[in-house]
């Protein structure tokens, strides 16, 4: 029997924002609160009053937190990712992308903050501006640093105190589940450059920083200031780390009288990825000199009659190789429940088309917690990216992308021609930094016609063959974005979803789709950026994102495949910390 559909796929897209928003927004639930400042030391810090001691000692507390955020952050090295639109203005969408940028790095706080780019190819400057007021110099080149947003996750290690910043206290109101303090934060006149300046947002109970708005200025020489809003998360009882930035501009000026459009999200994850046996469930660990545990009688019965050594050895190879891309913090845990919705559906797709006869070894799903949009097979495994599973519109559009990898395995399509050489385990025993160079997990343009094939013959004898126009139309939707956005259309592992405007998975789909028409209201061809999928930034564990639908009132809310900003529910957590470090935990 079919396993039910989910209506967690069906249901109506979850949309928020408009296509030209300003940085500085409103949180969606505000709400005056009682807070444990005193009022007296509120108002004082309204009127500017330096002497009131409730309110500066409301601000030492403050201090003494983000310096001990300072310290703690330093025993972690998270993933960070970072992913940058180029924009312009459009009359009838708000603003479309014109290109884009990506970064995946991994952070180091040891010294100072430096970025190990986990790409094999770390991105490079790639505009090149021509301006007529400079005939000598002639070039301008103009490019991103990873560096310069991820500086946005703390504010001023070294400078952030009475001496060098004013605080005038604005409001109380609540971020999610979390009562917050606000304070208005200048930098007096002796503070150097590269000060912060905007709003941040305290939590009432131990005074933690959860959020802020604003920029830093002056910038560095031959640097452009920016807009941030940086939010940070109770990851571990009395822990609050970032974990999220978006950044907007639309008028920063450069050169000679031009200016910058541009939107990005930076995330930040894997700060439990302090070794690889994380995941190990409590008692699993071995034990060095412990005897060998007793072998049950079945084992011989079951040895009689083993797996053919050749498929053992491919086995061997999927299983090194998802575990290490677990470890380097690029594939979220197993067991999700994202990742049973991906199972359900693709359970669909196998018992509808009768396949559990011909394809005994269990199929499963896993998530890769990047950004671009890719799908791949390892073995008897279909994994799909979590920027992926964001944009999807529908059940039927991941229905269409399952089929293309199970076309894969039907056809028992080999993932690579060197493949079983991971079953070597030292082919692998690089830094993290170096796993994606290692790994060529892509296809012959042959297989990848032939996986189309199988997988639309799956698709027409699935529940979602009255449904494929959906699939269709999200295609057309494809070719219509990636020619300006080819980073986000990249592939970190196998191969490409499209190259320019040429769809290279399941292209015949789009014969039966729809036109695309990006005005109309009523046609959701892709979601933004960040629409579905939640990650634990702890423990890198994925679950869909709990949300209203938002009934869209104007084309330019749709923003398909764009960036846009996020407001995380904040809430704090409680029971005992797992495995934190004491000197992490503040005092």
């Amino acid at each position: 029997m079919i396993a039910a559909t989910l209506a967690l796929l069906l249901a109506a897209p979850t949309l928020c924002g408009a296509g030209l928003v300003h940085v500085s927004r409103v949180p969606r639930r505000s709400k005056l609160i009682q807070s444990r400042l005193p009022v007296a030391a509120q108002e004082a810090g309204r009127a500017g009053n330096a002497e009131s001691p409730e309110f500066t000692a409301a601000l030492e507390r403050i201090f003494t937190r983000e310096k001990q955020l300072w310290k703690s952050i330093r025993t972690y090295s998270p993933r960070i990712e970072t992913y940058i639109q180029n924009i312009r203005p459009d009359k009838d969408l708000g603003s479309v992308p014109t290109d884009d940028e990506y970064f995946l790095g991994r952070l180091d706080f040891q010294r100072h903050m430096v970025i190990r780019s986990l790409l094999p190819q770390p991105s490079l400057p790639r505009r090149i501006i021509r301006d007529a007021a400079h005939p000598v110099t002639g070039l301008y080149s103009t490019h991103y640093q990873q560096e310069s947003f991820a500086r946005t996750i703390l504010l001023d290690p070294s400078r952030f105190d009475r001496k060098h910043y004013d605080f005038q206290f604005v409001r109380r109101e609540f971020l999610g589940d979390i009562r917050c303090l606000v304070f208005d934060v200048n930098p007096q006149r002796h503070a150097g450059r590269e000060a912060f300046r905007g709003r941040i947002w305290v939590e009432d109970q131990d005074y933690n920083i959860v959020r802020t708005n604003g920029t830093f200025s002056p910038p560095p020489t031959f640097s452009s200031d920016f807009h941030f809003d940086s939010w940070r998360e109770n990851l571990q009882p009395g822990l609050w780390l970032p974990v999220y930035v978006y950044s907007e501009e639309s008028d920063l000026k450069y050169g000679a009288n031009r200016t910058m459009r541009f939107r990005s999200q930076t995330r930040l994850w894997g700060y439990d990825l302090t070794t690889h046996n994380r995941h190990q469930e409590p008692g699993t660990h071995a034990t060095v000199g412990a005897p060998a545990p007793a072998r049950k009688s079945y084992d011989t019965a079951q040895n009689a009659a083993p797996v053919s050594p050749e498929r053992q050895w491919g086995i061997e190879a999927d299983k090194t190789l998802l575990q290490r891309l677990e470890e380097a913090g690029l594939l979220a845990p197993a067991g999700d429940e994202v990742e049973k919705i991906l199972e359900t559906v693709l359970n669909n797709i196998v018992l509808s088309n009768r396949l559990e006869m011909e394809n005994p070894p269990p199929l499963n799903c896993r998530v890769l917690l990047t950004s671009s949009l890719e799908s791949l097979f390892i073995g008897d495994t279909i994994v799909i990216s979590r920027g992926l599973i964001d944009v999807l519109p529908d059940e039927a559009s991941l229905a269409m992308i399952e089929s293309h990898e199970l076309g894969h395995i039907v056809l028992r399509h080999n993932w690579t021609a060197k493949g079983d050489q991971y079953t070597f385990k030292d082919r692998l025993l690089v830094p993290d930094e170096d796993v994606l160079q290692r790994l060529d997990l892509r296809l012959p343009q042959e297989d990848e016609a032939a996986a189309d094939s199988k997988g639309i013959e799956l698709l027409k004898h699935s529940p979602y063959k009255d449904k494929l126009d959906k699939a269709g139309l999200f295609l057309r939707a494809v070719a219509a974005t990636a020619p300006r956005t080819p980073q986000l259309f990249g592939a970190h592992l196998g191969n490409r979803l499209a190259r320019g405007n040429h769809v290279r998975h399941m292209a015949e789909l789009m014969s039966s789709a729809p036109e695309l028409k990006p005005e109309r209201v009523d046609q959701i061809a892709a979601l933004p950026l960040g629409a579905r999928v939640k990650v634990d930034a702890w423990s890198d564990r994925i679950r869909l994102m709990k949300s209203k639908p938002v009934t869209l009132l104007w084309a330019r809310e749709k923003m398909p495949f764009e960036v846009t900003p996020l407001f995380p529910h904040l809430v704090r957590v409680s029971g005992r910390p797992q495995n934190v470090r004491e000197e992490t935990l503040p005092h």
